[in-house]
This record gives structure tokens, C-alpha cells and sequence, in this order.
């Protein structure tokens, strides 16, 4: 009797030292994953975004909520989608260097945001050039229902190596024309029960940038994703109902970022920037499809059983051109207004700088002739063309440049040049070349990690500044390599306007009215849906997210403690700053640069 009672309270002092948040999950879960692309923290009020204030409100706001930098699209995709740091998903920008030649006119460069070229990296990089399995697959695996729709590129990230369509639901930009994912006869036939065509439609008067002489869209991405909230609610939803088992089902919603982009409220002007009428109706766009989402799973009785996971890739700010050292800035382009960088800047003045010529990134290789600029998304600089020793890589708000072959002495000029160039503000330089003054090694920003891509020698952050208003992370600006045009938007950059995603969570699994204090990123996403939904990955790197368990009922808030790296100062007297944030081994990255030169890091 006596050994039966000791039994029994060992039982039951470990069931009480079980935590709180771990006895609480209920029997069946589902989660929704809603990505408002480039949607501001600041501007997810009940004036902009009323759905998504009222999800934050009554569930969970991430306060200290961050992008992971490079603040671009498919580089925080691929952490939400495997809970890793870039330096283990090598998903470094939308456009990485990979070393080998791809298809068709693209060179060395790959532009992430494209069907056909996800699925050949992944033929070149052993079958997933991520590495690391994502959620959806795992889901799958397991026997969840999974789908995942919206914006080209990231939509697939989620389930790149599953291009059958028969198991994970996949709707992006490509769907019903080459080289989108096949739909299964199912969703077929429920497509054209519901009236809905087989085939996404296009983005229309959203799609259009403009020019330098002509606004871009003053329009939101209405049609488009019209078409993914019906399907999602008319046919995906409804099915999953019926299958009557837990399922992921992630939600990329291509606005605010797409009209943030593409405006045409501010040409050539800072003012109002991203933040004119058009970029508030993508806003509300964004929104309304949230709202349509949540609506659809209380009808079919699924919102009890549903946790949705609002999230943003990265922050947004309005793009400067202009420069007082820049080399390009002096020269006379067709298709850029006077005094200001064309694209590919960065490239034509470090080619000036080192004596060198300059390439286009494509499969020719062809010469870029004088009063001419690189394509946005590459350049090659070197004696030969067909060995080029530099490879630099644009991509907006940060540029990365890779040297095919290590080489300290090159990396230094590199170097000691940009910093004379009043458009950056901060470098980092990859491990292996040792330390650089004026620079800080990528392993502080979770670059240096398991990755199978070829991974940059030099990340070049560039500057940001505000235009004054009450949030300054709400009107941010920053010098962006890209095609479009001054008073339009961009992001990348290590600005907190950047850096500052948007973040919360409402379901059964989560707390109710609660402001989460401690650092969360898109990393920690895709470990808390896994835990969420009892699923476990196996990790090959080490650079993970954490469980955000102390939004979950019970759980305690984590200790975070505050850091500053320094670099040492460069001849220019130069440093790059990074100040962030930790709980435990788990980093997330506040602002980085120069003192001054960057959004959030005010000089010393």
C-alpha cells in the first residue's frame, strides 16, 4: 500500500511539473498561416487594417516582433516555412548567386520568385536546395491535409519539393499555365463547381510600375487575390472540412507589398511615399482577404478547432536614388532622371573603383557599354567573362557580392571603397576572410550555417532614414538598388522599418488580450506551428527558431537580453553597429550600419 502511494504522488508531482502550456492543446488542431507581405507594424491599426487589429487584440500581438535580414521575401519564407536562419536554408535574397548556369537568360543568378527555377535548384542542390524539410511537407507527411496559396515564389517555398499537386494544394501567379504546379482532378472539379476558372488571373493595372517619366498603379491587387480568397473559401476550406482532419493551410497575400511597390502616388518624390492612397487600399486589401479567411472558418464551424498565425515577411520603406558620391549618379541614362543611381549602381561604381570591366549576369555575358546600366539583378566584374572575380548581386535595400574564388586582399578593396560611398551603411564579410575593419562576420547575422547554396563573400546594407512622422518605422526611406523608381517602395535594408515585421496569433492554442514583450521572429513561426500541431523536424543546421510558448496558455515569458556588436573602425573611421536581441541562443536582429546612416541606430 504504502509503495502504491509513493507511485501515485510521483505521478502526480510530474504531471504538475509538466508545464501549463504543454497538458492545454486541444484534440484537434488546424493552423491558418496569413502572410501580409511588406505590411508595416505600425500601420495594422483599426483605421488601416481592422481585421488584423482585432486578431492582435483579442489573441496575441507580437510587440517585439522581426524580419530576419536581408529583409527580403523568399529569405524570411524559407525560415517561416522551416524554422531556420538563413545561413542553414541559403535563401539569402530574392536573387542569390548559385554557381551554376540556369536556364534560359538568367545566368548565375537566380531570382527566387519563380516556379521553374525553384525546381531546377532543387535538381542542382541534391533534391532541396533548402536543406532543411519545410512544414508543409512534414504536415503532409504526417497526414494532415495541407495547401498553400498567393504570391509567386514564397507560395512554393512552403512545398518546393512536391510538384505532383496531388498531395499539398498549391495556387500562385503561375497556376493553369507552365511552369505553375498541376491541380488535381479534385480541386478540379470543385474549381468549376464553384464558378471559379482553372487558371489565376493576372495582376492587371497592379502589375504596372511605370516609368521615370510616367506613375506606376494607383490600383491594389483586388482581382487577383479575389480569385485566392474564393479559393481558399469556396473550395479549399470546404474540403478540408470534409476530409475531417487537422490540416496547415498557409495564405500569402501579395499586397500591401505588390502596390507598395508598384505606386504611382509619389513619382520621383519622397512624399507620401508608401504611404499615399494606392498603398493604404493594398493595405485594406490584405486585410479584407484576412477577413474573408476568418469569416469562412466560423461559417464551417472550423474557427474552434483553427489557430491563425498572422505574420509579415519584413517592413517596408520609400525608395531614394540619390547620392553625392556615386560615380553612377554623374552619368546620363535613357531611362533614369538626372542625378540620380540607375540600377545596378553599386556594381558600375565598384567597377569604376577596381579598374575593371563590367558584365550583364546573363548567358551572354555581354559588355555593359557606358551610359548603360546592369540588369537589377546581377553583374559581373572582372577581366573575363567568363571567370568574372565578382559577382555582385541586387536585390533592393542590400546587395550581395560573391567572390568565386576566396581572395582577403580583394575583399579589403572591396571594401575600403564602399565605405567611401555615402549609400551604404554597414558591411558584413564572410568568416572565412577574416576580420576586415569597418566590418562585422556573417556568422553575427546567422550566415554562416549548413546551407548548400554558395553563400555571399560581402552584404552591403545600405542607408535609411524617416521623413519625420510620429512612427518613423511607418515612413521610412532607404537607398534601394532596383528597377523602380524614386517615391516608390522597396525593403531589404537593416532598418528598423525594415526589420519590424507585423505579428499575432488568435486560436484555441493561444492566449487571449496579451502584448507579448519578448522577441519573436519568422523563424520562431515555423517552430511553433510544428509544436502546435505535434509535428517534429529533422534539423540539419543549428541555426533555429524558437517556441513561442509564452504565448501559449501557462507559459512563462522568456528572458531576452540586449547586444551590441562593434566592428573595428575602417581607415574612414567607419563601424558597423548590430544591436539585437537573444533568448537563449535564439538571436534576433534590431538595426545594423553605420551610426546615423541607418533607421533605428542614431549616432553615438
Amino acid at each position: 500500500m504504502m509503495r502504491r502511494r509513493l507511485l501515485l504522488a510521483a505521478a502526480l508531482a510530474g504531471a504538475l511539473a509538466v508545464p501549463a502550456f504543454a497538458q492545454q492543446a486541444p484534440a484537434r488542431k488546424n493552423v491558418v498561416l496569413f502572410v501580409a507581405d511588406g505590411m508595416r507594424a505600425g500601420m495594422a491599426t483599426a483605421k488601416y487594417a481592422p481585421t488584423m487589429h482585432a486578431l492582435m487584440s483579442e489573441g496575441v500581438r507580437f510587440e517585439n516582433s522581426h524580419s530576419l535580414f536581408p529583409t527580403f521575401t523568399t529569405a524570411n519564407a524559407s525560415a517561416m516555412a522551416t524554422g531556420h536562419y538563413l545561413g542553414d536554408t541559403g535563401d539569402y535574397s530574392n536573387n542569390i548567386y548559385v554557381g551554376v548556369k540556369l536556364a534560359g537568360r538568367r545566368g548565375m543568378v537566380a531570382p527566387l520568385e519563380n516556379d521553374a527555377v525553384l525546381n531546377e535548384l532543387d535538381k542542382h542542390f541534391n533534391g532541396n536546395f533548402l536543406n532543411e524539410d519545410t512544414i508543409l511537407k512534414i504536415a503532409r507527411e504526417a497526414g494532415l491535409s495541407t495547401a498553400a496559396m498567393g504570391k509567386l515564389g514564397p507560395t512554393l517555398i512552403f512545398d518546393h519539393t512536391e510538384r505532383s499537386g496531388q498531395h499539398t494544394i498549391i495556387f500562385d501567379d503561375s497556376t493553369g499555365r507552365p511552369p505553375g504546379i498541376p491541380l488535381s482532378e479534385e480541386i478540379t472539379k470543385r474549381l468549376t463547381a464553384a464558378g471559379l476558372p482553372l487558371q489565376t488571373p493576372s495582376r492587371g493595372e497592379n502589375g504596372k510600375a511605370g516609368n521615370f517619366e510616367t506613375p506606376g498603379t494607383t490600383v491594389a491587387n483586388v482581382v487577383q487575390q479575389d480569385y485566392f480568397s474564393a479559393v481558399a473559401t469556396k473550395v479549399v476550406l470546404p474540403l478540408f472540412k470534409e476530409r475531417n482532419k487537422p490540416f496547415l493551410m498557409v495564405y500569402w497575400s501579395r499586397d500591401p507589398d505588390a502596390t507598395q511597390h508598384n505606386h504611382g502616388d509619389s513619382l520621383n518624390r519622397l512624399m507620401p511615399g508608401i504611404n499615399g492612397p494606392s498603398s493604404i487600399a493594398g493595405i485594406r486589401n490584405a486585410d479584407d482577404n484576412l477577413a474573408k479567411l476568418m469569416a469562412s472558418l466560423k461559417e464551417l464551424g472550423l474557427d474552434a478547432t483553427t489557430d491563425v498565425i498572422l505574420t509579415s515577411d519584413h517592413g517596408f520603406s520609400t525608395i531614394s536614388k540619390e547620392s553625392g558620391t556615386s560615380f553612377s549618379a554623374t552619368q546620363i541614362y535613357k531611362d533614369v532622371p538626372p542625378g540620380q543611381m540607375p540600377p545596378g549602381f553599386l556594381a558600375i561604381d565598384l567597377a569604376r573603383a577596381l579598374g575593371k570591366k563590367l558584365f550583364n549576369e546573363d548567358d551572354k555575358r555581354s559588355p555593359v557599354e557606358p551610359n548603360a546600366h546592369p540588369g537589377q539583378n546581377g553583374a559581373a566584374i572582372g577581366d573575363d567573362p567568363e571567370h568574372p572575380e565578382i559577382f555582385a548581386v541586387g536585390n533592393g535595400g542590400s546587395d550581395l557580392i560573391y567572390l568565386p574564388k576566396p581572395d582577403k586582399a580583394l575583399a579589403e578593396k572591396i571594401v575600403a571603397f564602399l565605405s567611401t560611398q555615402d549609400y551604404v551603411s554597414g558591411m558584413f564579410v564572410a568568416d572565412g576572410l577574416g576580420k576586415i575593419p569597418g566590418t562585422l562576420p556573417l556568422s553575427a547575422i546567422n550566415f554562416e550555417g549548413a546551407a548548400v547554396v554558395p553563400h555571399p563573400s560581402i552584404v552591403v546594407n545600405f542607408r535609411s532614414f524617416s521623413t519625420g512622422c510620429a512612427d518613423p518605422t511607418t515612413c521610412g526611406v532607404e537607398i534601394a538598388n532596383t528597377s523602380l523608381r524614386q517615391g516608390q517602395g522597396m525593403h531589404g535594408t537593416f532598418s528598423r522599418a525594415d526589420t519590424r515585421n507585423t505579428m499575432g496569433a488568435k486560436g484555441p492554442s493561444f492566449r487571449t488580450g496579451f502584448v507579448d514583450p519578448a522577441p519573436a521572429s519568422n523563424a520562431d513561426l515555423g517552430k511553433t506551428i510544428l509544436h502546435l500541431l505535434n509535428l517534429k523536424a529533422t534539423d540539419k543546421g543549428k541555426l533555429v527558431g524558437r517556441v513561442l510558448t509564452e504565448a501559449l496558455p501557462g507559459g512563462a515569458t522568456p528572458n531576452a537580453q540586449a547586444h551590441t556588436l562593434r566592428s573595428e573602425p575602417d581607415a574612414n573611421g567607419n563601424v558597423t553597429v548590430l544591436k539585437m536581441q537573444a533568448v537563449g541562443e535564439t538571436r534576433y536582429f534590431d538595426t545594423a550600419g553605420y551610426p546615423g546612416r541607418t533607421l533605428g541606430l542614431p549616432v553615438d
